[in-house]
């Protein structure tokens, strides 16, 4: 750019020399167009085929009004038609030379991806997060028969501390929903039974619906939703700020100190809870078929023991060991992929929920398929 001073009443003039010549002059920035780019902008709507830009009368420019003439001078071009620059002040000629003869694709283009490239991309991510996983689990087993080989190693006062959090404390909402669905059991199928005359067929009712499905499920679903997304915030949080890279830095590993207390603890306390929530809601389902079906407790009980077998109970209580495994292992998989933003971690806490939850339906649906053809 020009260094010598401009007078500020000297503004940019266009001046038509002849047809298809135009005489530019004074001073051609940001701060002098004014009503000028109106005037250009009329002259060269005129049908034009041959234009004769002359600048020796130019006494300053600047790039944002070259860019301005670039874009007028470009649909110029697509029209056809042919301009020439005279004349321009050698220091400018370099600005002037880099206007494109035609106009430019922009540099960064987003364009759609097709369905094929979709379905691609979404293939390789989900086989990506999947062996990931994969290596997660493997880990963690590894880590879990390196404890159990070296009992001195386990944390045991970190795996009491995590019962105490997700089994002790999870007790009253655990109870206060089993007993409401024993009872929401009982209640809807007491019209049924009464009406066929069947009332004390409420006892295998309540007891089979609670102890195979109801109580493993829902309490594994309040721990995922309570205990679950605690996990995975923890871990994501200290991602963040970036303790688990200290840990690793003393020598610690993460899945030593964050996963495993975790896994231990879990799998002693949802069976556990899914026992308090069996009695809960076994009890639920006898208060209402005392009240609706006239089925008194020490019938209700008498039946109970008689006619739903042990099996039915361990079957509840495997699956519960079985989705307390899937819960840690989800949950803290989700926490550790937290990237080092506040945004992140509430992103992977709630994956960590919704898949823990998801998984947990679909293998207990599993479950019942299999045991179904076991016979069980």
């Amino acid at each position: 750019m020009r260094t010598t001073q401009i007078n500020a009443a000297e503004k940019a003039r266009i001046v038509q020399t002849a047809p298809g010549s135009l005489e530019f002059s004074g001073s051609w920035t940001v701060c002098h167009l004014g009503a000028v780019i109106r005037e250009l902008d009329q002259l060269l709507d005129l049908p034009i085929t041959q234009l004769n830009l002359d600048g020796k009368k130019i006494v300053n420019i600047d790039s944002i009004t070259v860019w301005i003439l670039q874009s007028r001078l470009q649909k110029l071009r697509a029209k056809g038609a042919q301009i020439d620059m005279l004349d321009w002040p050698g220091e400018y000629q370099l600005l002037v030379d880099n206007l494109p003869s035609k106009s430019q694709p922009p540099l960064h283009q987003h364009l759609k991806s097709g369905m094929l490239e979709t379905l691609g991309k979404d293939s390789f991510t989900i086989c990506t997060n999947g062996f990931s996983l994969l290596s997660f689990i493997g880990e963690t087993t590894l880590s879990l028969l390196a404890v159990l080989r070296q009992s001195n190693r386990a944390r045991v006062r970190s795996v009491l501390h995590n019962v105490q959090i997700s089994g002790v404390n999870a007790l009253p909402i655990v109870g206060v929903t089993s007993f409401l669905l024993g009872i929401v059991v009982a209640y809807q199928g007491a019209d049924q039974l009464r009406h066929y005359g069947a009332n004390i067929f409420v006892v295998e009712l309540v007891g089979y619906a609670m102890l195979r499905e109801f109580a493993p499920l829902i309490t594994a679903i309040i721990v995922a939703g309570r205990s679950g997304s605690a996990y995975a915030a923890q871990i994501g949080t200290m991602l963040v700020t970036e303790e688990v890279d200290a840990l690793k830095t003393i020598g610690i590993k993460p899945i030593n100190l964050l996963v495993l207390p975790k896994l231990i603890a879990l799998m002693l306390a949802l069976p556990l809870l899914t026992l308090f929530a069996d009695v809960l809601g076994v009890l639920g389902g006898m208060w209402m078929a005392n009240n609706k079906l006239q089925v008194a407790p020490h019938e209700f009980l008498a039946r109970f023991g008689t006619e739903i077998p042990l099996k039915t109970l361990f079957i509840g209580l495997g699956k519960s060991w079985v989705f307390a495994i899937v819960i840690v292992l989800i949950s803290c998989y989700q926490g550790f992929r937290t990237k080092s933003n506040a945004d992140s971690v509430g992103q992977q806490t709630t994956r960590s929920v919704v898949q823990s939850i998801f998984i947990v339906i679909v293998l207990d649906a599993g479950f019942s398929i299999v045991f179904n053809l076991l016979d069980l």
